[in-house]
């Protein structure tokens, strides 16, 4: 039955007879291997990075348009 849904269901029984574990340690260490910090957790960055992207942008400069 590999690769079924009935399969699957049966190796996460057979993993968690074995271990009752088994699922949080491979998530603890999924969460260990994780190397993003991100701009969350660096706001003064996120700042930084924000200026350089503005004083770059592409984007025209906005014009208003008189009607007399």
């Amino acid at each position: 039955m590999a690769g079924t849904k009935a399969g699957g269901q049966l190796a996460a029984a057979k993993n968690l007879a074995k271990d009752p574990n088994f699922y949080a340690k491979i998530g603890a260490k999924g969460g260990r291997n994780g190397r993003t910090g991100g701009f969350a957790a660096n706001p003064e960055l996120a700042r930084i990075a924000g200026a350089k992207g503005g004083r770059i942008s592409r984007r025209k400069k906005t014009t208003v348009a008189i009607e007399s």
